[in-house]
């Protein structure tokens, strides 16, 4: 009986101290392949696509990256991983990246393959993206 109670003690210890470890703030390089950072967006920016891609943010980004893409969502802060602030994260990256990161995904960053199957819709997504400052 001892044993077992000794057991689940060290548990519940174990468990507290697993609740407390910070979420991990330093992002790791997300290498992208040389192909896709060198894809060129076909959709212009023009007000359909980025009235179709902020609705699409809406629904597949926002409770994340926050409606200003600040990493600021109302689940960004259940997750492992720091959620970004596109105002600054996105200068240096290319479109095919961008689409390449939100197609494939990685860690608490799901694929949206599936989700947003369009292609011209996933170029909408970042081409309001881009539209963070």
């Amino acid at each position: 009986m001892k044993k077992k109670f000794s057991v689940i003690i060290a548990g519940l210890f174990a468990l507290v101290m697993l609740a407390f470890v910070p979420k991990t703030t330093e992002q790791k390089p997300w290498p992208v392949p040389d192909a896709a950072k060198n894809k060129v967006n076909p959709i212009k920016g023009d007000a359909a696509s980025l009235a179709n891609g902020k609705t699409l943010y809406n629904q597949h980004c926002k409770s994340c990256h926050g409606t200003k893409g600040k990493g600021d969502g109302t689940k960004a802060s259940q997750l492992d991983t720091d959620c970004g602030d596109f105002t600054k994260d996105l200068k240096d990256q290319t479109d095919g990246a961008l689409f390449y990161k939100t197609a494939e995904g990685r860690k608490d960053m799901p694929s949206y393959k599936k989700k947003i199957p369009d292609a011209d819709d996933m170029w909408a997504v970042v081409n309001y993206m881009r539209t963070f400052k």
